[in-house]
């Protein structure tokens, strides 16, 4: 058991500070996603207000590398600061399976990985950056209708320029989504 040493503060096993770790670890595992529920009408309405001026906030001050999601448009965004590195037509959610909005960070990343949900499965997803749950930017090699929602919430791309963002983003780049 650890004491409390007034010259030399706690000593005793490295037991003691693992517990301690795994305490503060476990506590953050129980915190919500950045958005909360992104499927509350209003979680929804104060996103796209949020997500436009931090959009702005962040394109004006930030140096670093961080990817924008334009639903209205239909259209990803990859800036390097104040600089926009990519544009690209995308296919986000449809209306029935739709693409979550907010703040969120690219938490892994495959080369190729196998999709499957209600009324999919799909073998050797190219470029797979997930950024929220089981949402995720990705390429598409199954259709060509870039700049229409088709998608079942993911952020679909034309392979060539999935490669190429993939290789650019990192895991940690934020994920801004919008309206």
């Amino acid at each position: 058991m650890p004491t409390w040493n007034r010259g030399n503060g706690i000593r005793g096993s490295g037991a003691f500070c693992t517990s301690i770790a795994l305490t503060v670890a476990t506590f953050f595992s129980w915190l919500p996603p950045l958005t909360g529920d992104p499927n509350s009408a209003v979680a929804r309405a104060a996103s796209v207000e949020e997500n436009s001026i931090t959009a702005y906030n962040i394109r004006q001050t930030s140096q670093s590398r961080w990817i924008e999601i334009d639903l209205s448009e239909q259209r990803l965004r990859a800036w390097e600061g104040k600089k926009l590195v990519y544009s690209y037509r995308i296919s986000g959610g449809k209306r029935s399976t739709p693409t979550p909005i907010g703040r969120f960070r690219i938490n892994s990343k495959y080369r190729t990985h196998r999709m499957r949900g209600r009324g999919y499965n799909i073998p050797d997803v190219p470029y797979t950056m997930y950024f929220y749950r089981g949402y995720a930017i990705h390429g598409a090699y199954w259709h060509n209708r870039f700049g229409t929602p088709v998608s079942h919430g993911c952020v679909n791309l034309p392979v060539k320029q999935a490669r190429n963002l993939y290789s650019w983003a990192s895991t940690g780049t934020l994920v801004v989504v919008h309206r």
